[in-house]
């Protein structure tokens, strides 16, 4: 796979007065905006076509990130209406652009050493999903997982880690709106067409300004 997906059009209520000033995208974790890591991490492992999509404040997305030649990737930048599209909505909106191969989708709002290079989707699958055990400061997970690596929907062990690969079929005959993928994955992992993994290693999610201080005391 080349190309992926960065979710950065989020307007961050639970991290504000933080995004009061700039997307969550753009906060920081020892100086370093959240989405430039993931930048990084994904050229690293090969990818060299980034979509992101952006709304609130995504200018300053743009003016720091540039055309992705610091890196060597291209990036192409999917706008959306105030209020974003979601998930879902996000990933139809820019399907003219993402191509017709699968493709990785990554949370902005995550901090993480995943192997991106690593990430594929199985024959027959049509989204894989990373997971972790979820955290203590959630009641639940999102997802289980069988034997044979099969997205379950209880029981709900796992937390997604928010990075997935999709193949693009999957989205193309649905409509342009504003939703979350979080339905289509659970409509898949019924009809045993998702698949999943569990990492172990570092991940945060970014989800107030507690955890993005506690991942920038952490990280030191």
């Amino acid at each position: 796979m080349k190309t992926a997906m960065i979710f950065a059009a989020g307007r961050g209520e639970r991290l504000r007065p933080i995004t009061d000033l700039c997307p969550k995208a753009m906060c920081r974790v020892h100086h370093i905006p959240l989405i430039e890591y993931h930048v990084t991490n994904l050229a690293a492992a090969g990818f060299t076509r980034l979509i992101i999509n952006h709304a609130y404040l995504g200018g300053q997305i743009r003016q720091h990130l540039g055309t992705g030649k610091r890196w060597n990737v291209k990036i192409i930048y999917s706008p959306e209406p105030p209020g974003a599209l979601e998930t879902g909505g996000g990933i139809v909106h820019a399907l003219p652009l993402l191509g017709s191969e699968p493709f990785v989708t990554v949370n902005a709002d995550i901090f993480t050493d995943y192997p991106f290079a690593s990430l594929s989707l199985p024959s027959k699958s049509l989204a894989h999903l990373v997971l972790v055990p979820h955290p203590p400061y959630t009641k639940q997970g999102d997802f289980g997982l069988s034997k044979n690596r099969a997205l379950e929907n209880d029981p709900k062990e796992y937390t997604f880690a928010g990075v997935a690969c999709y193949h693009p079929i999957l989205f193309e005959h649905r409509t342009l709106g504003r939703y979350s993928v979080t339905p289509i994955l659970r409509q898949l992992a019924s009809e045993k067409r998702a698949t999943g993994e569990v990492y172990q290693g570092k991940w945060f999610d970014i989800g107030s300004p507690e955890r993005l201080a506690l991942a920038n005391e952490l990280m030191l």
